[in-house]
């Protein structure tokens, strides 16, 4: 954290009257008092990390019981419900320092400390994330996790499986497709946040797309893809070699 942006900054729980708490919250200084855990906080919202800094998105979050969870889970699941376009949200993205996410994707789940059991299966899958909005991004992530957390004596198995351990169906049956979309979706989402909880973003994640390699000569009026950061051009070979040699990429050619 800069000098500049750390005298912005204060965390509320330096009051003696809340001593008991072990939270950081993050938030402009301003003259306010602090009468409950939660409800007193100003309002919270997602940092976006391409306009702001965020000196909690790339940091290993500290553990907490699972009472400030749960009330720091209620605070989460608020903002997602006002913004509308998220299925899962992390401590840090908001600016608290505490290993506590929510997901809501087929129901809502509350991850308070969570740590991971069993990781299987590697898929790759498109994801956002509300910290880096208006991107999408290519990550390896597992089919199947088992987890546990601080607030329940049991593992939690997320899975996009087709067909559980005895070989019969897990699926909706009316609903088939679109319930193992959204169980794969949902372990994923998981991955999501747990990953913010320990400092790891998408941009870790992201799996590079290799360029396509070909011994075959291209013809000057044949059609290639090229690529430079997010832009993506398709065009015939011979307006291509100009851009190509600005930092354009060949991409491939099969057109």
């Amino acid at each position: 954290m800069n000098k500049e942006l750390e005298d912005k900054l204060y965390d509320p729980y330096d009051d003696e009257e809340h001593e008991d708490l072990e939270l950081i919250r993050l938030l402009p200084k301003v003259k306010t008092d602090f009468k409950s855990k939660i409800g007193d906080w100003l309002e919270l919202k997602v940092i976006d990390c391409h306009k702001d800094e965020n000196p909690l998105i790339k940091t290993k979050l500290r553990e907490v019981s699972v009472e400030q969870g749960l009330a720091i889970a209620e605070e989460l699941f608020q903002i997602l419900d006002q913004r509308g376009d998220g299925i899962g949200l992390a401590a840090n993205q908001v600016g608290i320092d505490a290993q506590v996410a929510v997901v809501n994707v087929r129901e809502p789940l509350v991850l308070i400390n969570p740590k991971y059991i069993k990781k299987e299966n590697e898929i790759i899958y498109g994801e956002g994330c509300l910290s880096f909005p208006n991107r999408a991004i290519r990550t390896k992530r597992y089919r199947d996790i088992v987890i546990s957390t601080e607030q329940s004596e049991s593992n939690w198995y997320f899975s996009g499986a087709e067909e559980n351990s005895d070989g019969k169906s897990v699926w909706d049956k009316g609903n088939m497709n679109q319930d193992r979309e959204n169980r794969v979706l949902e372990s994923v989402c998981v991955q999501h946040e747990i990953d913010h909880l320990n400092g790891i973003t998408i941009h870790d994640r992201e799996v590079k797309l290799e360029p396509t390699k070909v011994e075959k000569k291209i013809g000057r009026n044949q059609l290639v893809t090229i690529k430079k950061g997010d832009v993506v051009k398709v065009l015939k070979y011979k307006k291509a070699q100009n851009l190509l040699n600005h930092q354009q990429q060949l991409i491939f050619h099969f057109h």
